[in-house]
């Protein structure tokens, strides 16, 4: 969000406002943030990969090859994959192990979690500093913090997994021939996979094999989100085939002049068309497509059509958030949003102000009439009023700060981030809950997640934005803590460093998502689990980070 206008004037006060710092998540392991050049057969980015894997995920779909695939079909597939999507030669083998693995996936979801073994190689410690033994099976961990090996084999076993860390076929096949292990989900690089395809075509189970970003066999690299998915894929979880992005682009489509007409009404007089205008207007649509994906989940049929009730929550869901940017813009004096001129810019104080309240009222509206019954409706308004106030709340804490401003601690915007930002996220969250009547038992760790999910939103928007524009870095110290989290830490912990302040914001962006991911081990329904699981990929998709970071740095 760009700052083009000086801030609303406030009257002064004679009593500075006490702001908290917010708690800190747990720092991550070291080698989630390390960073080393991948291989040069395999695709140099982050970006790059998750699109190929998209790819393919789309190409088995629409293809469905039937495991087992001898060697030969499947690197004549390969070489469609290649040419279709122009990736090169060069990275034709990594494609074919992406591309087994797909092909394998839904039959790893029948496999119950105690028939699978999750198998990972030793060098993805960190060698020189790690206290681990060996015996004749393998590492044996030591859960000293130092690398993924720990989170990994923790959450395998809590699952029911056997884990192994260790090299060689021969072990696992001696377990295979026990009959008590059905599937596997492996970590191995490029060249051992190939040796052990034969060995597992020929034992015709289930395996699924993600590719190390290196084969030298120290202090190795994994794509660590396709690792978290692999090993909770279950076919409990009914929305693991269903099409996120198609989600999305069809909640998109409720928010034409047309749809809006068939679903809320025709626009009547001045003030409504341009709250209209307003709401038709560029943006995202994540929350009413949480709304929409949360309600899917908890349905008997998560692939079932979209029914009117919960159109019309989600857009009661984008009226109040557009509601909160027109005010938001006013009170901060932003004249731009999404690179266009803001409400008020455009029409004026008053005619903004009444554009949001209008909206505000055609939110409650939506949710009084969408066709629930009437005992489902008092928990809706309960949680839209809820989310109201605690938005409000938490703008106030930071207008409240700007009539006696002072330097604020980094810890004391992420505070501020929590106050503003997951309150949207919660009502989307929490109303698709009540519209599948499952709020009781969901709406906790739904909270919990939003939180998370709300301050890495907006780490994630202010990266973004410090990255569009470097002047961003440097304003005074008592600049609006929206916009303001990446420039403190460059005073603040960095000594004028923007590179260190950046890799640090990146690094709690990482931390708030793995927050967010933990919260949901509280969550009992698979569906749920697993649907939102994935949505934390696809809203933090990983950012270009230009030369600023760590990963551009080491590959120089």
């Amino acid at each position: 969000m760009s700052v083009a206008a000086p801030a609303v004037s406030l009257p002064a006060s004679s009593v500075p406002v006490p702001l908290v710092a917010v708690t800190l998540p747990p720092a991550l392991p070291p080698t989630t943030r390390r960073f080393r050049q991948p291989k040069k057969n395999i695709p140099q980015t982050k970006p790059e990969r998750d699109a190929l894997l998209a790819y393919i995920r789309a190409f088995v779909e629409r293809e469905k090859p039937v495991p087992p695939i001898p060697g030969d079909e499947l690197r004549i597939l390969a070489q469609r994959i290649v040419q279709e999507t122009g990736i090169g030669p060069i990275h034709l083998d990594y494609t074919g192990v992406l591309l087994s693995n797909e092909i394998w996936r839904e039959s790893l979801a029948t496999i119950p979690y105690e028939r699978r073994l999750l198998l990972m190689p030793k060098c993805l410690r960190v060698e020189s500093k790690c206290p681990a033994p060996f015996d004749e099976f393998g590492l044996l961990c030591k859960q000293c913090g130092l690398c993924t090996i720990q989170d990994f084999q923790n959450e395998a076993e809590r699952l029911g997994y056997a884990v192994l860390v260790a090299e060689g076929s021969a072990i696992v096949m001696s377990l295979i021939q026990t009959g008590k292990i059905e599937a596997i989900v492996g970590i191995s690089c490029l060249p051992v996979l190939e040796r052990t395809f034969p060995y597992v075509e020929a034992a015709a189970i289930p395996a699924i094999a993600v590719p190390l970003l290196q084969d030298d066999c120290i202090d190795t690299t994994v794509d660590i989100d396709w690792v978290w998915d692999y090993l909770h894929l279950t076919s409990d979880d009914k929305t693991r085939r269903l099409n996120l992005n198609a989600l999305h682009e069809e909640v998109r489509t409720w928010f034409t002049p047309e749809t809006l007409t068939t679903l809320a009404g025709a626009p009547e007089g001045a003030a409504e068309t341009l709250a209209r205008e307003a709401l038709t207007g560029p943006g995202n649509r994540w929350r009413p497509y949480l709304t929409t994906a949360v309600s899917q989940a908890l349905r008997a049929d998560p692939t079932a059509p979209f029914t009117p009730s919960i159109q019309k929550l989600s857009l009661a869901v984008e009226c109040f958030h557009k509601a909160s940017l027109i005010h938001d813009d006013i009170e901060d004096g932003d004249a731009t949003r999404y690179g266009q001129a803001t409400l008020h810019a455009t029409h004026g104080l008053p005619a903004a102000l009444n554009a949001g309240d209008l909206l505000i009222g055609e939110g409650y509206r939506l949710i009084a009439d969408c066709g629930l019954p009437g005992h489902q409706i008092a928990p809706l308004i309960r949680i839209a009023a809820s989310g109201q106030r605690d938005l409000c709340r938490g703008q106030g804490a930071e207008l409240a700060w700007q009539q006696n401003p002072s330097p604020l601690t980094s810890g004391q915007i992420l505070e501020i981030f929590r106050l503003k930002t997951a309150p949207a996220f919660s009502v989307a969250l929490l109303l698709g809950a009540a519209h599948a009547g499952a709020l009781d038992e969901n709406e906790a760790p739904l909270l919990a997640f939003s939180e998370a999910l709300g301050i890495a939103y907006q780490i994630k928007d202010d990266l973004e934005d410090h990255l569009a524009d470097a002047s961003l870095a440097a304003p005074d110290a008592t600049h609006r803590p929206a916009v303001n989290l990446i420039a403190c830490l460059t005073t603040e912990r960095f000594a004028g460093d923007r590179d260190k302040a950046l890799n640090h914001a990146q690094d709690l962006l990482d931390r708030y998502k793995e927050q967010a991911i933990r919260s949901l081990q509280d969550l009992e329904n698979p569906n749920l689990k697993g649907l939102l699981r994935r949505i934390i990929g696809k809203i933090f998709t990983p950012l270009e980070v230009g030369s600023w970071c760590s990963e551009a740095t080491h590959a120089k």
